[in-house]
C-alpha cells in the first residue's frame, strides 16, 4: 500500500506564518509613523528657513517691508506652492502663515502649524532673527526653544 505524500502546508504551518507576519507588522508601523513625522518636521524647518531668506530678500527690494505669501510668489521669492489656499499653504503635512506687523509691515512672523495630529508633534516659527524655534503645546503662544 503506498501512501501518496500531498505536497502542501498545513492549516497549522499557515496560522503561524499569518502570526509571524502580524506580529512584524504590528513592530513596524509606530516606527514608520514615526519616521514620517520625522521627516515632515525636518521639512517645516527648512521651509521656513526659506520662508526666512525669501522674507529678507523681497525686504531688501522693497524700502524695508516684510511681504505675505502672495506678495513674496508674485516677486519670485517662493514658487507657486505657497499661494494656494487663500495664503495659508500647506505643504508636507504642516499649514504654514505670514503675520506682518509694526509701522509699514517692517516685522514679519512666520508659523508652521501641524495639519493633523499624526502630521508633527511641534509647531515651528520665526521672526526676524531667523532662528526657528518650536513649540510643544500646540497653538500656544509661549516662547519655545531653538531648533539645534
Amino acid at each position: 500500500m503506498d501512501k501518496k505524500w500531498i505536497r502542501g502546508f498545513s492549516l497549522l504551518e499557515l496560522l503561524i506564518v499569518v502570526a509571524i507576519i502580524l506580529i512584524i507588522v504590528t513592530i513596524a508601523i509606530p516606527s514608520v509613523v514615526r519616521a514620517r513625522q520625522a521627516a515632515q518636521e525636518a521639512s517645516a524647518v527648512a521651509t521656513i528657513k526659506a520662508i526666512h531668506a525669501a522674507e529678507m530678500i523681497y525686504m531688501s527690494s522693497n524700502r524695508g517691508r516684510f511681504g505675505t505669501f502672495e506678495n513674496l510668489t508674485a516677486s519670485g521669492e517662493l514658487d507657486e506652492r505657497f499661494a494656494a489656499d487663500g495664503g495659508t499653504p500647506t505643504l508636507g503635512g504642516y499649514t504654514y502663515s505670514i503675520v506682518l506687523s509694526g509701522n509699514n509691515d517692517s516685522e514679519y512672523y512666520v508659523q508652521a502649524d501641524p495639519a493633523s495630529t499624526t502630521a508633527g508633534r511641534y509647531d515651528y516659527y520665526s521672526s526676524l532673527d531667523g532662528v526657528v524655534r518650536y513649540r510643544t503645546n500646540l497653538g500656544g503662544r509661549d516662547a519655545g526653544a531653538p531648533v539645534q
